[in-house]
């Protein structure tokens, strides 16, 4: 095992095969929710029909689609640049927050639509939490046993 200082309370995080295997693992997570929100950030920026009828049966203006989009594109890249991944986190939480509750507006099916952009969040948030220490540290899953 070798050690990486933390940023953490200056304590020394281990970086183990295991950790190794977390960090990709959440890599792979990573990619898979930024080529979901990719795809769904270039549907809401070239202003594609589908997305157009989307956005206004939720009961917003066609002319909100490239704002949308705009702010979901600037999140995004936040989100997948490592040194800014946390704050790109939280925004695009609350970017999903806002589609639950555009969802349940407009009175969609839970399974199908209102709980979607949680299942992604929840996703975001697991591969971030694989992929950085800090986040392990500041949100840890189970409680240390005292020494």
């Amino acid at each position: 095992m070798t050690q990486l200082s933390s940023a953490v309370a200056g304590s020394p995080v281990e970086v183990s095969a295991t950790s190794r295997h977390q960090a990709r693992v959440g890599q792979v997570i990573t990619a898979v929710v930024g080529l979901f929100l990719t795809f769904d950030t270039t549907v809401k920026l070239l202003g594609l029909p589908q997305a157009v009828d989307a956005t206004v049966q939720l009961g917003y203006a066609a002319s909100a689609i490239s704002a949308i989009g705009l702010i979901q594109a600037f999140c995004l890249v936040l989100y997948l640049t490592p040194r800014t991944s946390v704050l790109g986190a939280v925004l695009l939480t609350g970017y999903l927050g806002g589609a639950v509750a555009s969802q349940l507006r407009a009175g969609n099916e839970l399974f199908g639509y209102v709980l979607f952009p949680i299942y992604v969040g929840v996703l975001m948030w697991g591969a971030l939490f694989l992929r950085d220490a800090r986040v392990r540290a500041l949100l840890p899953l189970t409680r240390s046993q005292p020494a």
